[in-house]
């Protein structure tokens, strides 16, 4: 039986500093503008140099913070190589500075496709499309005009350019790093093709694919409206269980490693299931998509946490329609109104 959750380490490293969590293995943060304030990034001796998890947000804030930890924990040795978890800005926005200076850049070809994609795809204002699949989530005609006169967020705002060129990582491939052989275990739903590297002794890099106490966003995006993330993740967290074991310490994207995942994985399943129970309780009268965040959060979403819980509702209103379970159809100010079958 699982022990749950533990915490071996319960004071994260302070900025500009460093935690050793294993032989070889320090623990960074570097911090986010936003609720959840800080990424994690772990640094691999390499003896000569290091490989790097992660490089977090290209901001003037971020590069002073890894100029204090290049001199100071990283002992002046140069970074060699960057693996990188999955595409979002707050794990890739770094990852093409290290390659300006000389580091290979190891990451899933989707993730480095999505991420060379959307930083080379800047917008003064949203596109057509976007704007489309907004107002089908039930946004309303004021918040529609808001957002088209306002330049929407940019990769390219905070993640630096990413060069041609890149090493692959796919499933099953075994990975020599920091003194360990690493398996690439591939996972989906919160990013596709998430790459988490598990090592024989015991020490899991889980990006944002294994998270403690918090769940990783689910989301549903303008680029592919019709998706079905959440089926993929709850699909990924199920795989996952058959290489769980309680001993292993789990070093994730955001708040502190852990230990327990034979009890985490579960509890991440039973998270969503029980969501899409209460908002199939919702939609036994039509909905948008907007309508359904007090069913699926328990809590009052304000103005910074919007985006996010928008596009966390398709998702989970888009699972209920491949489960057959909710009907959708247009209204008549182009909103798709969902139904319990």
């Amino acid at each position: 039986m699982s022990e749950g959750i533990r915490h071996p380490f319960q004071t994260p490293p302070a900025e500009g500093e460093a935690v050793e969590v294993a032989p070889g293995v320090l623990w960074l943060r570097l911090p986010l503008p936003m609720a959840l304030d800080h990424v994690n990034i772990y640094a691999l001796d390499e003896g000569d140099g290091w490989t790097l998890v992660d490089a977090g947000l290209s901001t003037k804030r971020s590069k002073a913070i890894w100029e204090r930890l290049l001199v100071g924990p990283l002992r002046g040795k140069p970074v060699k190589r960057v693996i990188l978890t999955h595409h979002h800005p707050d794990h890739v926005g770094l990852a093409g500075w290290f390659q300006a200076m000389g580091a290979e850049l190891l990451a899933t070809r989707t993730a480095w496709l999505y991420a060379r994609m959307l930083t080379l795809d800047v917008q003064d204002r949203p596109s057509p499309e976007a704007l489309t699949f907004y107002r089908r989530a039930g946004l309303s005609e004021a918040e529609l005009a808001k957002r088209t006169g306002e330049r929407p967020f940019n990769f390219a705002d905070v993640v630096d350019p990413l060069p041609l060129g890149f090493t692959r990582l796919e499933e099953g491939q075994t990975l020599r790093a920091g003194g360990r052989d690493w398996v690439v275990r591939i996972g989906h739903g919160h990013a596709p093709d998430h790459a988490t590297l598990w090592s024989e002794d015991g020490l899991v890099l889980g990006g944002d694919q294994l998270l403690p106490g918090i769940s990783a966003n689910i989301g549903v995006y303008p680029t592919e409206p019709d998706a079905d993330p959440l089926t993929e993740w709850l699909d990924s967290c199920r795989r996952f269980q058959a290489f769980a074991r309680d001993d292993q310490l789990i070093l994730p994207g955001h708040k502190l490693p852990f230990t327990g995942l034979p009890f985490r994985l579960p509890q991440m399943i039973e998270n969503h299931e029980s969501a899409l129970v209460r908002l199939l309780d919702l939609l036994a009268l039509p909905r948008v998509a907007v309508d359904c965040f007090p069913a699926l959060f328990k809590r009052e979403i304000g103005p910074a946490e919007h985006g996010l819980a928008l596009v966390e509702a398709v998702a989970h209103l888009n699972c209920l329609l491949r489960r057959g379970l909710v009907s959708r159809s247009l209204s008549t100010d182009g909103a798709w109104e969902w139904e319990r079958r």
